[in-house]
């Protein structure tokens, strides 16, 4: 199957690639040698291609998202996340003897360099945690020198039990700096997430009790946002990679991606707006009122999805847990209350549901992370953590795919020669 395309009299075969999914894809890798120079214009590459990938499919308009052909709501019903980042990096579920060991190989590399904790000591508790993460994380390679060999099944996955064992513990660091707490460095007793959990949250003058309510909440969270196909910080890992970059320089690269409140700072970008709401009385039909003014500058953050034109998959799941997780702690909160009438709302009236604007991950995730006491700065490393092992599966696919350096093309705008004139005469 080809396309054609005609350009100053010639007329050009492109060749059409077909995905297991059956999307297909215009192959544009030989036009700009064959017509000597045209190349595409995609402002955000919305409609490009920028790789072949076997991690993850979504369908924005069916509401369809699998991890390597599993459905995200079997995954986020039945297995934890350890699996399901075993699943994205390496294909397949892992049998119970493969989980364990995998468990185990990160525990014993978990710990980090004491010397990381003089980094961390350099920064004031006002930095954002983002910004923190972002550069332990870029720190870790000082710590870790040797390139990874691709060729190598060992040293491949030695550095992804690597980065799977300190991250938490980077993240983890993170909010205890910003609370001013002691530093927790985990117990090698607990699961992947109850150890996240007591990291976070355990007093040095208390014993921390697991809430099974709560960690189920976060197991689901965190597999939601595991991988979500080429996504902003997604794509920055692999052009990153594509350089030869290491796994940590490509994490920390994501990291810093998914700061921006477009991508993973969005539901902190939830929070937010509904604090504003409480201060400005709580009032949600004025809003919804406000959200429904197309000359308003107010927008109601958490609703809809860029790709996802019908329901976000993931919102559906975790509004469960989001019920499940506020009325087993019982929170009393004005602003976890007018999040509440909001939903109800938009659900109810026929302006939000007939341009289908649901809420989102975004906006019953940031609820979560406000009932577990997660402050508003952390919830977009929360997000990280989750999107860890994606990231790693994207790396490790671009550097074994042997996926040549990212280098996109541009359309110059720019003045035209212009000969230079002396300083005297300008």
């Amino acid at each position: 199957m080809n396309a054609s395309i005609e350009f100053n009299g010639n007329k050009y075969e492109l060749p059409v690639v077909k995905g297991s999914e059956n999307e297909h894809a215009i192959d544009i890798s030989t036009l700009r040698v064959a017509t000597k120079g045209l190349i595409t214009l995609d402002r955000g590459y919305k409609n490009t291609g920028s790789c072949e990938s076997g991690i993850t499919f979504l369908d924005g308009e069916k509401g369809i998202l699998r991890y390597r052909g599993y459905a995200i709501e079997e995954l986020a019903e039945n297995a934890g996340f350890l699996e399901v980042a075993y699943l994205l990096i390496f294909g397949e579920l892992p049998s119970k003897a493969e989980l364990e060991k995998f468990h185990q190989d990160i525990k014993n590399e978990s710990q980090v360099d004491e010397d990381v904790k003089k980094i961390l000591d350099g920064f004031p508790k006002s930095a954002h945690p983002m910004g923190v993460v972002s550069s332990l994380t870029s720190a870790l390679i000082a710590f870790n020198p040797g390139s990874v060999n691709v060729d190598s099944k060992e040293d491949m996955y030695q550095a992804i039990v690597k980065i799977m064992g300190k991250f938490p513990v980077l993240c983890a660091w993170a909010l205890r700096k910003k609370a001013g707490q002691p530093l927790d460095y985990g117990d090698d007793s607990l699961g992947y997430i109850d150890n996240i959990l007591k990291m976070m949250f355990k007093k040095p003058n208390q014993e921390y009790k697991i809430n099974p309510v709560v960690s189920s909440a976060l197991n689901k969270l965190l597999i939601l946002h595991a991988d979500h196909e080429q996504n902003c910080s997604a794509s920055t890992v692999r052009i990153v990679g594509s350089s030869h970059a290491g796994l940590f320089a490509s994490i920390s690269a994501g990291v810093s991606a998914l700061w921006g409140p477009l991508h993973g700072g969005a539901n902190q970008a939830v929070i937010e707006m509904l604090e504003a709401i409480k201060e400005d009385g709580g009032d949600t039909k004025k809003y919804m009122a406000k959200a429904k003014d197309k000359d308003d500058p107010f927008r109601l953050m958490g609703f809809g999805h860029r790709v996802y034109k019908n329901f976000d998959p993931r919102a559906k799941i975790i509004k469960k847990s989001a019920d499940e997780v506020l009325g087993d702690l019982g929170i009393q909160d004005p602003v976890l209350d007018i999040a509440k009438g909001l939903e109800k709302e938009a659900l109810e009236d026929n302006y939000f549901v007939d341009r289908k604007l649901y809420p989102n991950v975004d906006f019953y995730s940031g609820i979560i992370y406000r009932a577990l006491g997660i402050p508003t700065e952390m919830f977009t490393v929360m997000f990280a953590l989750g999107r860890l092992p994606g990231w790693i599966a994207q790396w490790r696919e671009m550097r074994l795919m042997k996926e040549p350096i990212g280098r996109p093309r541009q359309i110059y705008v720019g003045e035209t020669y212009r000969p230079y004139m002396e300083i005297s005469n300008r």
